[in-house]
């Protein structure tokens, strides 16, 4: 066993000793190690009782025969850390996330482990770990949140409450109706009910094969979740025991399932960052335009908030992920053939899955949409690529020009939104939020939310060099490549420019003359970091452009 070397032999007896002086007997030494990590805490919702996730998994473990050894993981509440400098360290804490498991599992060499992440970077920190150690190794979230409910009988969700702001101020809403609003949405513990970052995240883990069957969507209060939490426990022990690592999981034909259900749900922009980095960890390359290759072979089946009316608890109603993987498996783009954790193959873990519900997962000859749910464009305002969800863009969005409104922070841009300087036709352009400008490539979920809160969805767009939330919706355009810090185009536009930009044909065009650009090039003069000490400071030393996952340089 991989613990052995800390363990085994004469000359460990000091080892011993101190897995003693913690109350392990001779019997639980003896036994696989299994690190359980954990990243409870009580500053996320979808945290906050991940507790009682880990204490079913170590169940899970004993029941199999293995010893669990607990131990943390951090994790930032995206949606606390919005609008202000903490959605800096969000994005920065994938990398710290991954590092410190790489850090705890060499150290102590666990034989396997079990890993409980929940929310936006956590869940991509700990994969990413998970491959670079290739331990033997079984996913489980924390589970989604239910969706909240107004009294009117109505759903709800983070979202809901994000847009209320603006429709304050667009007077659409009271600041009454918008306080009966906030105390409904978040009805309680889980990863935020849409398919947002987390939920993708976590629905992606499973499509991977590293995750169980139900992993992405059993809420987050049922039972159903904790008994998972105990088979991840026992699962985790029979791979140990069969040497089943995530790279034999994981490999290039399990992200392009990943891929393929990332497409068909509609998910996170923000996937489109992740799995790129998670890949990167077992030497695989992933390309932005496999995305839109895959996009196009892919339907997008799924319309959960904030593309619609359904919230995760609806797509486990409707059958999971299991669900929509057995759907597109009939266009032949599902490699049935690829091993998951429970041991079998894809092939085998869909056959008894089922479509109970076809208006949230629709079936093939009646999708949302022909393409999947994200597009990567391209252009001379985004040479290395930019993303959209394209199944949350409105059809009056999907080709569109407008005049460039631009402003070098996020909060220089929230304030003429709400001010009302904004007007239809305009398209607001927010720089020097990349990931080595923010640095920290800040989620903005704000602005996009305050855009449609005042009933401009339709109407403007949004372009950044930073990223957005899962929940946001709209024409938003994010992770444009180079970014601005970099002295990418997008540095280069100018208040009244005109900008183009055609979804479909998967174009972002900046539509000022070559010699303009190149006269502007010349006189471009980089700004002063943003943040000059600290983690932030080494991390916009070390990081990479959101084109290939925000990684950091070899």
């Amino acid at each position: 066993m991989r613990s052995d070397l800390m363990k085994k032999g004469l000359e460990r007896a000091p080892h011993r000793s101190l897995l003693k002086a913690m109350g392990y007997t001779d019997e639980e030494i003896a036994r696989p190690l299994i690190g359980v990590v954990n990243s409870a805490n009580e500053i996320i919702p979808g945290h906050v009782h991940l507790n009682t996730i880990a204490e079913d998994v170590k169940a899970g473990i004993r029941l199999a025969g293995g010893t669990p050894i607990l131990f943390p993981a951090i994790g930032v509440c995206d949606g606390i850390a919005m609008g202000h400098t903490g959605m800096k360290y969000s994005l920065a804490s994938r990398e710290l996330i991954a590092d410190s498991t790489e850090v705890m599992a060499m150290a102590h060499p666990f034989d396997g482990l079990v890993l409980i992440p929940n929310c936006d970077k956590i869940v991509p920190g700990l994969l990413m770990a998970a491959l670079r150690l290739n331990i033997p190794a079984v996913f489980v979230s924390g589970g989604p949140m239910l969706a909240g409910t107004r009294r009117d009988g109505t759903s709800a969700d983070l979202i809901s409450v994000f847009e209320g702001v603006g429709a304050v101020r667009a007077g659409k809403m009271t600041q009454k109706n918008l306080k009966t609003l906030e105390d409904c949405a978040c009805p309680g513990c889980g990863s935020c009910s849409g398919m947002f970052t987390a939920n993708s995240m976590n629905c992606v883990t499973e499509a991977l094969g590293l995750g169980l069957p139900g992993n992405g969507t059993i809420p987050a209060v049922h039972a159903a979740r904790r008994r998972l939490a105990k088979q991840a426990g026992m699962k985790v022990v029979e791979l140990v025991k069969k040497d089943i690592r995530p790279r034999d999981i994981a490999t290039p034909d399990a992200f392009r399932n990943a891929l393929a259900v990332d497409m068909a749900l509609g998910c996170s922009t923000n996937t489109v960052l992740h799995l790129p980095a998670i890949a990167h960890e077992a030497g695989i390359k992933l390309d932005l335009d496999l995305f839109n290759e895959i996009s196009k072979k892919t339907p997008n089946l799924c319309h959960l908030s904030p593309a619609g009316e359904h919230h995760v608890e609806d797509l486990d109603l409707a059958g999971g992920i299991q669900a929509v993987i057995k759907t597109i498996a009939d266009l032949g783009i599902i490699h049935q053939d690829a091993l998951t954790v429970t041991g079998k193959t894809v092939g085998e873990n869909i056959r008894e899955a089922k479509v109970y519900n076809d208006e949230v997962i629709r079936p093939l000859n009646r999708p949302y949409s022909r393409e999947g749910g994200i597009a990567v464009l391209r252009g001379n305002l985004a040479p290395d690529g930019a993303v959209v969800k394209q199944s949350a863009v409105a059809d009056a969005m999907l080709v569109n020009e407008g005049t460039a409104r631009v402003f070098d922070s996020e909060e220089a841009a929230i304030t003429a939104i709400l001010d009302g300087r904004i007007k239809p036709g305009d398209i607001v352009v927010i720089r020097y939020e990349g990931p080595k400008g923010g640095p920290g490539m800040r989620e903005m979920l704000s602005p996009t939310s305050a855009i449609a809160g005042m009933g401009l969805d339709t109407s403007v767009a949004l372009l950044t060099d930073g990223r957005f939330s899962g929940g946001t919706r709209g024409a938003a355009i994010g992770h444009i490549s180079p970014e601005a810090a970099e002295g990418g185009p997008i540095a280069l536009v100018r208040e009244g420019d005109r900008i183009a930009i055609d979804i479909p044909a998967k174009t972002l065009t900046l539509k000022v003359s070559d010699e303009k650009l190149k006269k502007r090039k010349k006189e471009f003069v980089p700004p002063e970091p943003a943040i000059k000490t600290g983690y932030l400071a080494r991390y916009a030393k070390l990081v990479t452009s959101a084109g290939t996952g925000a990684i950091f340089k070899e």
